[in-house]
């Protein structure tokens, strides 16, 4: 049995990153992994100029004197004259500074003599004040973003910042699905003995679009080693991962593992993980595939936890890993397992404080304890949690991905 760690490192050393891209509109990139630099052909800011409203000087000339005149009003767009020694010019926030001064003194610290003379009332100046310079945020030739990165909003803002409307990015995976079990029941079907239903079709329908990816559903499939071998056939032509729930352990109604055998290779392994720990991985005629377990809970904590960061890094995205959150238990874990476990848990406020709290049953099947928590807590194998202990804390949806 793979420990979860060893498990990650051989998913992830398999892939195959996409060769696909397109240059698309900076309106249609959020959420895109660039497939090229951002290389900027211009200085941000491309001119010296205010940070404020105020007036531009010389501080040679307040050496000598606390009274100017206004020689020139320059409003931001709007190209200034020289400025005239011994003057101010009226600035406006990210007005360019004329040539002759090296500071502006905010309106503030300023009082109106007449029509066209100010006091400086400034207790403190310096050449350079108030100023921003040209390239003081992004230099003339600068890489600004690396090829792997996934477009955020801000991303957007900085890329348009320096003249870009355009960006080529990676295409989007094309991801095929379908479940596995005649005991199955869709939506809106009548109960019957034996039968439940198929929960599992719809949390993927969720997981693999909300990470941006186009995805085919082929529905449920009968079990039986030839209907699993055509569904099998009919995902790896459309897809460029094949994704399943179910029948990827090794009972007789389990056809997974044969089909793939005989369409391609199979690299299935037992993780040493809680839950999920059937997973299964390989290839049918050349198309990725990875096998979910068939309890609703250990499909969706091994998608987020193995086929998340697999399809990330094929999609070209170089962040794979959500960052921990490192808080206090608000429980006690004292049954210390060999597995590494992956408790549903949620981050709450307490005196004052925030921790975290676990859902009282963790059991593979209770789907509900995925929609009250917001992440995982991981149980390191071997060891027992006490309140007050710090723990790592993952959300379902990081921020950072």
């Amino acid at each position: 049995m793979k420990t979860f760690d060893e498990a990650l490192h051989y998913l992830l050393s398999k892939v195959k990153q996409t060769q696909k891209t397109e240059t698309i509109s900076i309106t249609e990139a959020l959420g895109r992994v660039l497939a090229e630099p951002i290389v900027s052909p211009v200085n941000v800011p491309p001119h010296d100029n205010s940070m404020m409203d105020g007036y531009a000087l010389h501080s040679f000339d307040l050496e000598h004197n606390s009274v100017f005149k206004v020689s020139q009003r320059i409003p931001a767009g709007t190209t200034p004259k020289p400025l005239v020694t011994g003057t101010a010019a009226r600035i406006f926030t990210g007005a360019p500074i004329p040539q002759g001064a090296n500071l502006v003194i905010m309106q503030e610290e300023t009082e109106q003599i007449s029509d066209n003379e100010i006091k400086v009332n400034a207790s403190k100046t310096n050449s350079g004040q108030n100023i921003r310079v040209t390239g003081e945020d992004i230099a003339e030739k600068a890489t600004i973003l690396k090829p792997g990165h996934k477009l955020r909003p801000q991303d957007l803002g900085l890329i348009t910042s320096i003249g870009f409307d355009k960006v080529t990015v990676f295409k989007p995976l094309t991801i095929a699905t379908f479940t596995t079990g005649d005991e199955l029941l869709e939506p809106g079907q009548a109960t019957a003995p034996g039968k439940i239903y198929n929960a599992n079709r719809y949390v993927l329908n969720g997981l693999v679009p909300q990470l941006g990816f186009s995805l085919i559903d082929l529905g449920r499939v009968e079990d039986t080693i030839e209907s699993t071998i055509e569904a099998m056939k009919q995902a790896a032509k459309v897809a460029d991962v094949v994704i399943t729930t179910g029948g990827v352990s090794v009972g007789e109604e389990d056809h997974i593992k044969p089909a793939i055998e005989q369409l391609g290779s199979l690299d299935m392994w037992k993780v040493k993980m809680k839950p999920g720990k059937p997973l299964a991985y390989g290839d049918i005629e050349g198309t990725p595939f990875i096998g979910l377990p068939g309890n609703p809970v250990s499909a969706f904590a091994t998608f987020n936890l193995f086929a998340r960061p697999y399809l990330l890094k094929m999609q070209g995205a170089t962040n794979l890993k959500a960052k921990p959150i490192w808080l206090d238990a608000d429980f006690e874990w004292l049954k210390a397992g060999f597995r590494r476990e992956f408790a549903r848990a949620r981050l709450v406020n307490k005196n004052q404080k925030s921790v975290i709290e676990i859902y009282p049953n963790q059991g593979s099947g209770v789907l509900t304890s995925t929609v009250w928590a917001d992440g995982f807590v991981v149980i390191p194998e071997d060891t027992q949690i006490h309140k007050g202990d710090k723990v790592a804390f993952y959300p379902f949806n990081p921020v950072d991905e």
